[in-house]
């Protein structure tokens, strides 16, 4: 006689669903027509935060991408490519792991203050006046058939999305900050 083990027959069924949300979530169709915000986290650079003479004119103070970020970032620019995705507008934050996630992956860029972290002192008391400028940016923003692309930090994405990205993640949104998608790049 076969016994059925109920929860675990559930739990082995709930697992699967969340083992595979990634990969169901993930989708470039929403923007291959363009006029979306494409929010992506710098890539990997090990640690968390900036150190304390961090200094946003010098990268010898920041923590900056290691060999796996930078193969991130061109990844993430073969990508792009690969699914055929117009850009606008590339928009990256002053600090030098995002910039050099923008130049690995796109070569040209822009740098926009309000994309800069606000994770620590002295500049989370920022983080008000940063998205705020965000938002009205982004809602002003014609797109004309292409992407706005915005290289910034968790703490800016999870602000305006909810959504708490890896290094190099990709949050796609409308200009209402729906998500549409999300594409990992690890």
């Amino acid at each position: 006689m076969i016994r059925i083990n109920v929860p675990q027959i559930f739990l082995i069924i709930i697992l699967s669903i969340f083992s595979n949300y990634d990969f169901l979530f993930a989708s470039w169709d929403t923007a291959k027509n363009g006029d979306k915000i494409i929010l992506i986290r710098h890539s990997i650079a090990p640690g968390t935060g900036d150190p304390s003479n961090f200094k946003i004119s010098d990268c010898n103070t920041q923590r900056n991408l290691n060999q796996e970020g930078i193969k991130q970032s061109k990844k993430i620019g073969e990508l792009f490519k690969k699914n055929q995705i117009k850009i606008d507008q590339v928009l990256s934050s002053q600090w030098c792991r995002c910039k050099d996630t923008a130049k690995y992956a796109f070569k040209n860029y822009k740098e926009f203050s309000a994309l800069n972290s606000t994770f620590q002192p002295p500049f989370d008391k920022n983080a008000e006046k940063q998205i705020k400028e965000l938002k009205e940016y982004i809602h002003k923003w014609k797109g004309s058939g292409g992407n706005l692309v915005l290289v910034t930090h968790y703490v800016i994405i999870t602000a305006i999305t909810d959504v708490a990205p890896r290094s190099g993640e990709i949050v796609i949104i409308d200009k209402k900050f729906n998500v549409l998608s999300t594409i990992p790049t690890y």
